[in-house]
């Protein structure tokens, strides 16, 4: 079998949600011996007519919050998570990596949209487009975790 089609791709952004879903991640990577690749997609802000502020370094503000996700969903046993900041929408991104994966894993919302909803719409989209299975980590892993 290829060694990518083998390995679990976690969809980041720096949420509570995606700190959970990469720990589900590594727990399962522990069960299985599949490598987890941790990805935070990135992409300059669309300016409408604003200035876009011009001296941030995008990818490495990625990079930084990838790295800080990886930390605190695992701390220092990291040694079967990759990771790689890419230039993209999160959907085309998680997508395409999703080809050549055994799994990807999301939790169900990111910092975008609205508190009520009970999916937001990369999960959404990811789970109807993913070439592999997809995991959803529901916020109540992260509740008991907490309480």
């Amino acid at each position: 079998m290829d060694a990518n089609r083998e390995r679990i791709v976690v969809g980041v952004d720096g949420s509570p949600a995606s700190v959970e879903a990469l720990r589900w991640a590594n727990d399962q990577a522990r069960l299985t011996g599949a490598p987890v690749e941790a990805v935070i997609a990135w992409f300059y802000p669309i300016s409408y007519g604003f200035p876009v502020i011009a001296d941030i370094d995008w990818a490495r503000e990625a990079e930084v919050i990838l790295s800080r996700v990886v930390k605190e969903a695992v701390g220092d046993d990291d040694a079967l998570i990759s990771q790689r900041a890419i230039e993209g929408h999160p959907t085309r991104v998680l997508d395409d990596l999703s080809q050549e994966a055994a799994m990807l894993v999301v939790g169900p919302r990111g910092h975008g949209g609205f508190a009520g909803l009970v999916l937001g719409s990369v999960t959404t989209h990811v789970i109807g487009h993913a070439g592999c299975p997809v995991v959803v980590v529901r916020m109540h892993a992260l509740e008991a975790r907490t309480a």
